[in-house]
């Protein structure tokens, strides 16, 4: 219902979400260690391969992005970095390669040749980092990666007990760990510092999309209130509100951020939530950066819940399950 007396999003039918209690402090910056692959080009002058390439500068890369997530998350997901390392070479990939310099130099000229299957090893990237014991520590809480294409990392992939679908499939320990397990879920964050920040944030933003979908899968209806934020004008004709992270309000196919074609969104709504009682309005791509992707996804992200309390059990601020896969309860 628009207008008229306000749409409180309840519903005492819905399935009831048993909440977990939280591991990570809420309030509390996310602890975590970045690792960067970024090996060395011309060892006279220092020149690393972001900079002989013309990338971007990971350091800066890792500061702009959390400057953003903190901003539009409205302050409830901020990060401090424990450590930064650069680690002078390529990751492994699963099957034990490699890239030398000169090989992915080649590669990178002739545009192909490129190492299949393209999957880095994870297990190797956690041990050789001692991750899992500081997870378990809780020295930190979760593992950035900053690499070059064609290293072969998800956007993000989440290990530790019961890991579920974040982007990717939940990880599966194998011998390099030795035995060693994770006390809770975390995240892997992988990005490439070939692409600018609206990347990372896309990362995020698929992060977030499997985190809301494992929180609301089974609530059918009007309990399902993820189905409703992420309504878009092709699926939901009249019923817009934000859309997903491919698809704008008024987005005819993937990455269409700069359509012009207005259509009637309550995109204003989320902003109030749970009181769901702002008027429809027109919008075109001049709310959301005018096909900036940057500027859509904060966009975006600025309107995802974020207040106090609960509704049918689930925590009316839905950066709690970002920021923690461990209150979430797979169904």
């Amino acid at each position: 219902m628009v207008g008229g007396n306000p749409v409180v999003a309840t519903d005492p039918a819905a399935t009831i979400a048993r909440r977990s209690q939280p591991i990570v402090t809420p309030g509390l910056p996310l602890r975590v260690l970045v690792v960067t692959y970024n090996p060395t080009v011309d060892a006279s002058s220092g020149t690393r391969l972001a900079s002989h390439m013309g990338w971007f500068d990971p350091h800066q890369l890792v500061a702009a992005y959390a400057e953003d997530v903190a901003a539009c998350s409205h302050g409830n997901l901020t990060y401090e970095i424990v450590a930064h390392k650069t680690i002078d070479g390529f990751p492994a990939h699963r099957d034990g390669h490699r890239y030398t310099l000169r090989e992915f130099l080649d590669c990178w000229e002739r545009r192909t040749g490129f190492h299949t299957p393209d999957e880095a090893d994870y297990d190797q990237i956690l041990a050789s980092h001692d991750v899992i014991t500081r997870i378990n520590d809780g020295d930190i809480d979760e593992l950035w990666i900053m690499a070059p294409p064609y290293s072969g990392f998800y956007e993000s992939h989440m290990a530790g007990p019961g890991a579920f679908w974040c982007n990717s499939p939940g990880h599966v320990p194998g011998p390099h760990l030795r035995g060693v397990r994770a006390s809770r879920r975390f995240v892997v964050m992988g990005f490439n510092y070939e692409r600018e920040v609206g990347c990372m944030l896309e990362n995020l933003g698929h992060r977030t999309e499997s985190m809301l979908s494992e929180v609301y899968r089974g609530m059918r209806g009007g309990a399902n209130l993820w189905e409703r934020f992420t309504n878009y004008e092709q699926v939901a004709p009249g019923r817009a509100a934000l859309g997903n992270v491919h698809f704008a309000p008024n987005s005819t196919h993937d990455y269409d951020w700069g359509n012009r074609r207005p259509v009637m969104s309550e995109c204003d709504s989320w902003l109030t939530f749970p009181v769901l009682d702002a008027p429809m309005r027109r919008v075109t791509c001049g709310d959301w950066g005018g096909g900036d992707m940057r500027e859509h996804h904060l966009w975006w992200f600025r309107h995802l819940p974020h207040a106090r309390g609960e509704t049918n059990g689930v925590s009316n601020n839905w950066w709690d399950y970002v920021r923690d896969p461990n209150l979430v309860n797979c169904r």
